[in-house]
């Protein structure tokens, strides 16, 4: 195929419960001049198999061994043979319109480097959850709050692949916010900005690498923020953050931590108390000895109106 304008990096591991429909929500993009390129990340289920199901020459398949996720994104930076990479993940859903408004976005403001998108949360089955609003969407505001948040939702983001890779790609030791850690660095090759509109679908599912955070603890939070503070990551940094993130690597917390933010944005984002106490409910059925579990499944019985004050007064305290 002739070189593609974007290119659409997917990494990809044991991916095949959903892969098939974020494939096809890229195929179905009314924007056309792209690749898809997916880094198999090592997987050892049927992804693969689903991605070669597809007949599309615009689907570029690496296989790689297993290396974690900024690993396969540097491969697939290496291979993409577009100007713009669209990064996308394997579990989420493009809007059919997703490249093409980023893409006239990027083309009509040639001063910026990277572009982003509110984005709408949805259930692992697929069912809405809430609409995501950005902290931030013009470049002013965007610098102004980067170090207090992570300004962009990674799979929504479009950005100029050499911009990144003057930068060095993904760093290998920020696990789990190697895209935070590049946004820090990223942010002096130019503008970027937010657009104010759903891109994609966004799932929430337990076999996700990234969890609520308040689930991962305090140490795993220091860390975290004395790394983007000083732009950089020691061996020292890397190994606590190795450690924790391997001790937490079960099912029972990961599956915890999906029930629990599901119900704390069933009643923060999407006001459905009863839905949210469902979900507070099997977050403590498979963690009975979380107190923070019990209070949110108290907190279901209140009104929303109370519940907007308390997250208004304190956005942290459910």
């Amino acid at each position: 195929m002739n070189t593609p304008i974007i290119t659409v990096l997917m990494p990809a591991f044991n991916a095949e419960k959903y892969i098939g429909m974020a494939i096809q929500s890229v195929l179905d993009q009314s924007f056309t001049d792209f690749e898809l390129l997916i880094i198999n990340d090592g997987s050892t289920d049927g992804t693969e198999q689903l991605v070669r199901s597809f007949n599309d020459n615009r689907i570029v398949l690496i296989n790689q061994k297993n290396g974690g996720i900024s690993d396969a994104l540097n491969n697939g930076l290496q291979n993409a043979k577009g100007k713009y990479i669209a990064r996308f993940d394997a579990d989420d859903i493009c809007y059919s319109d997703r490249l093409s408004v980023q893409y006239a976005f990027m083309q009509a403001n040639p001063a910026y480097i990277l572009i982003g998108s509110d984005v709408d949360y949805i259930t692992e089955e697929g069912d809405f959850i809430y609409h995501h609003h950005c902290f931030a969407y013009t470049n002013e505001e965007i610098v102004d709050k980067l170090y207090f948040y992570c300004p962009f939702i990674h799979s929504a983001v479009m950005y100029k692949r050499e911009e990144v890779l003057q930068t060095g790609g993904y760093n290998t030791m920020a696990h789990t916010f190697e895209d935070y850690f590049l946004w820090i660095h990223l942010i002096a090759k130019g503008k970027v900005a937010n657009l104010p509109r759903s891109l994609i679908k966004v799932r929430l599912n337990p076999g996700s690498v990234t969890i609520d955070e308040k689930w991962r603890g305090y140490r795993f939070r220091a860390l975290k923020r004395n790394i983007i503070k000083s732009g950089s990551v020691t061996a020292d940094q890397e190994k606590g953050l190795g450690s924790i993130l391997a001790s937490q690597d079960i099912r029972r917390i990961k599956e915890g931590a999906y029930y629990a933010l599901c119900a704390k944005k069933f009643l923060t984002d999407n006001y459905q108390p009863a839905v949210a106490r469902e979900y507070a409910a099997k977050a403590i059925r498979v963690n009975p000895w979380r107190w923070d579990n019990y209070a949110l499944f108290l907190a279901c019985y209140f009104s929303e109106k109370f519940i907007q004050w308390l997250h208004r007064r304190s956005p942290n305290k459910l």
